[in-house]
């Protein structure tokens, strides 16, 4: 019995893994150069972060800061956050779904 060598439909397919980590790598990238924005309480805080789910700006309308009330606004930043990462992760999953269909992959991405 001889040995397995592979031959041009190995190297096709190798070819097209190659190709298929390449795209990925791509849509990643892309994602990840991406900026998502979210707010809470009705706008007055707002939050950007991008497509690596790292802050990159944090607005917030002067009337939501109050001395005496810094539980509220720590909640609304909470809520924001916890939004836009929400949104980053959703299309990530977005764009890595072409490549991941009917596949289960814990920590792909």
């Amino acid at each position: 019995m001889k040995g397995f060598q592979g031959g041009p439909n190995m190297k096709n397919m190798m070819k097209q893994m190659e190709k298929l980590q390449k795209n990925m790598e791509e849509q990643k990238a892309q994602v990840e150069a991406q900026e998502f924005e979210a707010t809470a309480g009705g706008g007055v805080v707002k939050v950007t972060i991008n497509g690596k789910k790292e802050i990159t700006a944090i607005e917030l309308d002067p009337e939501v800061v109050d001395a005496d009330d810094i539980e509220t606004l720590t909640d609304l930043l909470i809520a924001a956050v916890n939004s836009a990462i929400t949104t980053s992760e959703a299309e990530m999953e977005k764009a890595m779904g072409q490549f991941t269909q009917g596949l289960n992959i814990p920590g792909l991405f």
